[in-house]
């Protein structure tokens, strides 16, 4: 990291180690250093998959072989009332969310900085794989701007999850890792002799932790079993309920090996792709008829999207970029899908709530454009902005007999790409 005048930064500390070794770094940087621990969750705390007890323990060994002072602090609340009511109602409506887009906005970046402000920290630092980079601009009152960078791990990069962050966030915020490889990070924690160098990475749901997601759902959603059907209206299976399934879903169908029927054809077309080995994959959620839509084969014509509508945007420098030429990722650790952007409301003139469609052309077609996901626009490095995916354009499913009728519309805010205050009703 480079010499700094010294700074009072709290850091996030998880229990993990991307987050020791950013205190680390720091603390080698000759700034004052003080760690939190965030506790988030505390349905079934004491469970074998929610492991806040294990990863505070971690927490403080780290801080004190660091040498800095560790707080505990309670974000439960606010986690269940801005960020899990909402991950239920969208799961409800039959969408597909992201809550780690929503906890960093609301949780990580927003309830966690405020307290650190209150404790007169001059930034804050997490371990996210990603960079921030002040850029000189003359129309920011404070002659300068703030731009989200991938993190130099092409592997690792967290950007996708950081979209909705602010410039008066990114101005206080510090990601002492996104300069390094993961390889390095855990070289450098073992060098220094943290406890955790050797700790396996988090892959759960942000602060619920690694569990059976279905089993983990039926506790809050309502559902209903339903038939499984492919292409040609034949059942092959029944579904438990559609909130548990996302479009592109590969396990859990229960169908494997099953044969397909003979090629139909829809709309003059052949839409039979698969053969007795390919696997199984969901297509589409019909809520009309509480049917899930299942076809066989990765290159399945009803798993492309050609285009695709997003709505409650949040751009990382307060606006919209310019219709043109971009590069997407619609779900994390996926390549930037080149696509063109259009603007839909306001800044579009075409009415309606802000928002923005994507085109794409052969072969960059969209795979299982899931709505409720996250579409973040790219600029090379710099991560743009977003949006969550309402809908996705694919033509031979558009085309089929059985009419599909989409997910109720979601509730958005206010017609302004300028991202406004999110109110959650439970």
């Amino acid at each position: 990291m480079q010499a700094a005048a010294r700074q009072r930064i709290v850091v996030g500390l998880s229990g993990g180690v991307d987050s020791a070794v950013s205190a680390w770094l720091l603390k080698c940087a000759g700034h004052e250093v003080v760690g939190i621990f965030m506790k988030n969750w505390e349905d079934d705390d004491d469970s074998e998959y929610c492991s806040s007890n294990a990863d505070f323990i971690d927490a403080a060994a780290v801080a004190d072989v660091i040498g800095i002072e560790l707080e505990h602090v309670n974000f439960a609340a606010d986690y269940k009332d801005r960020v899990f009511a909402e991950f239920l109602r969208e799961y409800q409506a039959g969408r597909t969310p992201n809550p780690d887009v929503l906890c960093n906005a609301e949780i990580k970046f927003k309830a966690f900085l405020d307290h650190a402000l209150r404790l007169g920290a001059q930034k804050i630092a997490t371990g996210h794989y990603a960079r921030v980079r002040a850029v000189a601009d003359a129309s920011r009152p404070a002659g300068e701007r703030f731009e989200l960078l991938k993190g130099l791990d092409p592997v690792k990069d967290q950007s996708y999850f950081l979209h909705r962050l602010t410039q008066a966030q990114l101005a206080r915020t510090l990601f002492p890792v996104g300069e390094l490889r993961k390889t390095a990070v855990r070289a450098l924690a073992e060098q220094i002799g943290l406890p955790n160098a050797k700790k396996k990475d988090s892959t759960g749901i942000c602060f619920i932790g690694e569990r059976p997601f279905r089993e983990f759902l039926s506790r809050y959603l309502s559902h209903a079993p339903g038939p499984m059907l492919d292409e040609s209206g034949r059942e092959l299976g029944r579904h438990v309920g559609l909130s548990f399934y996302t479009i592109g879903q590969r396990h859990g169908l229960g169908i494997g090996g099953m044969r397909p029927p003979d090629r139909a054809r829809h709309a003059g077309q052949e839409v039979g792709r698969g053969d007795l080995h390919e696997p199984w994959y969901v297509a589409a959620k019909d809520l009309a008829h509480n049917a899930l839509r299942v076809v066989q084969g990765h290159q399945h014509p009803w798993l492309h999207a050609t285009a695709l509508e997003a709505f409650d945007c949040a751009w990382v420098c307060g606006r919209p970029p310019a219709a043109g030429l971009y590069g997407v990722k619609t779900r994390y650790r996926q390549a930037d899908s080149p696509c063109t952007l259009r603007l839909l409301g306001p800044e579009g003139g075409l009415g309606g709530p802000a928002g923005f469609a994507l085109d794409f052309a052969p072969p960059h077609l969209q795979w299982a454009a899931a709505p409720g996901q996250s579409a973040v626009l790219y600029d090379g490095e710099v991560c743009l902005g977003g949006g969550v995916i309402e809908r996705a354009t694919v033509p031979a499913l558009d085309a089929t007999p059985l009419h599909l009728l989409a997910p109720p519309p979601r509730r958005r805010p206010a017609a302004n790409t300028r991202r406004t205050a999110r109110r959650f009703v439970t």
